[in-house]
């Protein structure tokens, strides 16, 4: 009896949960202007720390599975499962870090707005992340296009909810959006480099690209690895003497 009491009130306060979420998605993504002009400002961490949460969760989900899938490259079904299972905590602890940096500033921008209100927006904006972690399968334009419409959002809610000038706006989340994208880009280069480094060994030390090296060939690549490294450190102390000797028969 009381098992059974109190089970289509709490499925229906769930579902009336999802949707919620769902609504809140569907607001950000197509009307966002519209959705910050009315957001409420206060009413506690908890619906916007769960909304965070929820689009977290989501966008784990879906880089575990671009991680599986992705151009033939491999993930281990165990990393996959501890990314879904981590996201929650990281996000719950990053996001109220996240919204303390962009407190600070908004405040320094001239907000008048509290800690709780900067949180709420962060917290919304999460409403992108899913397709933004998809998007991260096209390489280098992907990650640009998610800042960009970071950017576009970020600036909205600096306009809607913090009343600052869109010209300042534009002006202050455009550079730092920039210099995100220098970060962002060089981040994929270096790590397009490194797989590709990863695979050469593979073939020239007896493995196959997405098999495990056994020790030995580990071992083998991790000599030649450093031998190459010693060479290189060789040849710039050479490269560096003979500049300080024709500097000084200059003199």
């Amino acid at each position: 009896m009381s098992e059974n009491s109190g089970s289509p009130a709490t499925e229906a306060q769930a579902k009336q949960l999802w949707q919620k979420i769902l609504d809140t998605v569907v607001a950000v993504i197509t009307k966002p202007a519209e959705f910050f002009r009315g957001m409420p400002k206060t009413g506690g961490f908890g619906d916007p720390l769960i909304f965070m949460i929820v689009m977290g969760v989501v966008a784990g989900l879906v880089r575990a599975v671009l991680g599986l899938v992705h151009l033939g490259a491999v993930l281990s079904v165990g990393m996959a499962l501890a990314s879904i299972v981590l996201t929650p905590i990281l996000v719950a602890i990053l996001g109220f870090v996240g919204a303390g940096i962009l407190f600070l500033i908004w405040k320094l921008m001239g907000s008048q707005e509290s800690y709780e209100t900067s949180y709420r927006c962060m917290a919304y904006m999460s409403a992108i992340s899913p397709i933004t972690a998809l998007l991260q399968a096209v390489p280098f334009v992907g990650a640009l296009a998610g800042l960009a419409w970071g950017l576009w959002l970020v600036v909205l809610a600096s306009v809607e909810v913090h009343k600052i000038k869109a010209q300042t706006a534009w002006l202050v989340w455009g550079i730092l959006t920039a210099i995100l994208a220098l970060f962002a880009v060089g981040g994929q280069i270096a790590a397009r480099k490194a797989s590709r480094a990863v695979q050469e060994w593979q073939k020239q030390y007896g493995g196959k690209p997405g098999e495990e090296m056994t020790p030995e060939q580990a071992g083998r690549a991790a000599a030649a690895f450093m031998k190459a490294f010693e060479e290189q450190a060789q040849k710039e102390a050479a490269k560096t003497e003979g500049e300080g000797e024709t500097a000084e028969a200059e003199e």
